[in-house]
């Protein structure tokens, strides 16, 4: 499947400007590849924590064996 893009405009303050392109020029890419790359890893990362968090909602939802017996009702357990 081909991937298309688009064109974004970004408004930067000058000094942030000048010192992204030194970053990107020792990168030896462009300020629009530093960008990309970087909003890349921020939507994957996303996507793994969501991913993650599901699973870790679903384990919840199953619950866990921990090897003890209840032998007390819920109702016992809280008289008072």
């Amino acid at each position: 499947m081909s991937q298309m893009k688009q064109n974004v405009t970004l408004s930067l303050e000058r000094q942030t400007l000048r010192k992204a392109k030194i970053l990107a020029a020792k990168r030896g890419t462009s300020i629009s590849g530093l960008l990309a790359r970087q909003i890349e890893v921020l939507v994957g990362d996303e996507e793994e924590y969501e991913h993650a968090e599901r699973q870790a909602l679903t384990l919840l939802d199953q619950g866990f064996h921990m090897g003890g017996v209840i032998r007390a009702s819920r109702d016992e357990l809280h008289e008072r």
